[in-house]
């Protein structure tokens, strides 16, 4: 290569290097959207699905698991509670919710980083749940409480990603009964974004609360939202006691709950798109009213997960258009119950960040981003059916978050949106790069993508002939190698660290 063209290749690099370097920067805390929302029932099948939801809820009902205290609660407010089945009267859950607010404001420690959760507004969260992490260097494997930490510190650095979000990935290094405080911990430490709390035990989730006391105040923590939990329902149509017991510590606390059926359509729910928009809708309305019936006011999150199921495997599918149908009615009944909504993500069964992966994620993230979907968790990072967070796929689907963010600004109809200069100086036949129109705006016209790469096969070939993998490994390092953790009040830290040591001293390890 001649000296030219090795100082060019350098010119690229360093470019392309610079690009990346600025999805680390602040983009803005959420997204709030300008375009219409995309609707895809009609208002005579919205209400077909509401009133049929209405007749399962008083004729089959739904189980509350062994949480008598609950069953008590639907008992004064007038359902009919046989054993651990509650039936509720039409009328009944729409009224608890009238309390429940239509947004809410949850702060991050970080006020730059506050979100607004409901209306017109959009917050992408992180991957949640998986036990297995990948890279391209140490492959598919248990995760790691370091991983974890990874995990955070990237979605820290990524201005697409609004929030922390949660269990990133599962640390299996650390006993199950204790990994919750390492786990909210390292929210709180390497991300001053905001996040969500434990749900796999009630006293996990009254820890996150103390911790949050700790780190908020507790005053401010009585009065404001400054944690989000995923509370799951166990469908078809039961709540069990962990969740219950999360859910009522929560909204006690007057934190935000995420009130989720979690539905795998032909096993947990019909084959149906009506049929699973009913059950969802049922077992929803039951769980959110029940927040209010335990704290009226705190905020409540109206969430839908839903996936089709493979009839010939029973693997859950993604990317296909049922669970879209599902998502995009699920999120016109969340704004005709005046709620924000959850769903969507960056979904595949792919086992490797490859085209599978790809197509099956733009699937179902660009319909949810369309739909109206509020809070977004698995926006980036799941890979394989939610069994393994990607380091390579997370920087991979942020790319295509910053997208989301150009889409959802809508078309530019200001005087330099509507180019009409542009178009008098050029006229027929001609062309637009060197017109002053182009010269003025050609650095920010278009979403320069962080991973694609655009060269000649040329210049790809010189510089290695990459894959979109291996370039997003190359950023995962970088944004790694660079961060820096925000401050953090050391009296505050120290606070948290003993309490963490205290709680931790007073159990034993255990795997359950």
């Amino acid at each position: 290569m001649s000296d030219r063209g090795e100082k060019g290749a350098r010119r690229g690099r360093d470019a392309r290097r610079a690009a990346r370097a600025e999805i680390s920067a602040i983009t803005q805390p959420y997204i709030s959207r300008n375009i219409p929302f995309t609707e895809l029932c009609s208002e005579e099948g919205l209400d077909i699905i509401e009133t049929n939801a209405d007749i399962v809820l008083q004729e089959t009902g739904i189980e509350f698991r062994g949480d008598e205290e609950v069953l008590g609660l639907w008992r004064a407010a007038g359902a009919d509670v046989s054993g651990e089945r509650v039936r509720f009267p039409k009328g009944l859950l729409r009224g608890l919710l009238k309390t429940a607010p239509a947004e809410f404001t949850q702060y991050a420690r970080n006020p730059a980083r506050n979100v607004v959760i409901g209306g017109r507004n959009l917050v992408f969260a992180p991957v949640y749940g998986p036990p297995f992490v990948r890279d391209l260097d140490g492959g598919r494997r248990y995760g790691t409480i370091e991983d974890f930490q990874n995990f955070v510190k990237l979605a820290y650095m990524a201005g697409p990603i609004h929030h922390s979000g949660g269990t990133v990935c599962e640390p299996v290094d650390l006993p199950v009964n204790k990994r919750h405080f390492d786990m909210v911990y390292a929210h709180m430490r390497y991300s001053d974004k905001a996040y969500m709390g434990s749900v796999t035990h009630p006293d996990r989730a009254a820890d996150t609360v103390a911790m949050s006391e700790i780190l908020f105040g507790k005053d401010f923590v009585d009065a404001n939202a400054v944690c989000t939990s995923l509370i799951n329902v166990n469908s078809p149509m039961v709540y069990d006691a962990t969740m219950l017991g999360a859910l009522k510590v929560y909204a006690r606390a007057n934190q935000a709950s995420i009130v989720s059926p979690f539905i795998l359509a032909g096993a947990m729910s019909p084959v149906s798109v009506a049929g699973t928009l009913t059950q969802a809708l049922a077992e929803a309305l039951a769980g959110m009213a029940l927040t209010q019936l335990l704290r009226p006011g705190s905020p409540v999150i109206f969430g839908v997960f839903s996936s089709a199921l493979s009839m010939q495997s029973g693997a859950p599918t993604f990317g296909t258009p049922e669970p879209t149908l599902v998502l995009s009615a699920a999120a016109q009944l969340a704004r005709r119950l005046k709620l924000p909504f959850r769903s969507g993500g960056s979904f595949c069964g792919s086992k490797i960040p490859d085209a599978q992966a790809a197509y099956e994620s733009a699937s179902t993230l660009v319909p949810a981003v369309l739909s109206g979907v509020n809070f977004m968790l698995h926006s980036a990072g799941w890979l394989e059916g939610g069994l393994a967070s990607s380091f390579e796929k997370f920087v991979m689907d942020i790319d295509q978050l910053a997208m989301m963010e150009v889409l959802c600004k809508g078309i530019d109809l200001s005087e330099n949106g509507q180019a009409m200069d542009a178009i008098r100086e050029v006229g027929p036949g001609a062309h637009y790069l060197g017109c002053s129109h182009t010269q003025a705006n050609f650095e920010t016209a278009f979403y320069r993508s962080t991973i694609a790469d655009n060269n000649s096969f040329e210049q790809w070939q010189a510089e290695g002939s990459l894959t979109a993998e291996q370039r997003a490994s190359k950023i995962v390092k970088e944004m790694l190698g660079s961060y820096q953790a925000p401050p953090l009040d050391a009296a505050k830290d120290e606070e948290l660290l003993a309490y963490m040591a205290k709680r931790k001293a007073s159990f034993a390890d255990s795997n359950i």
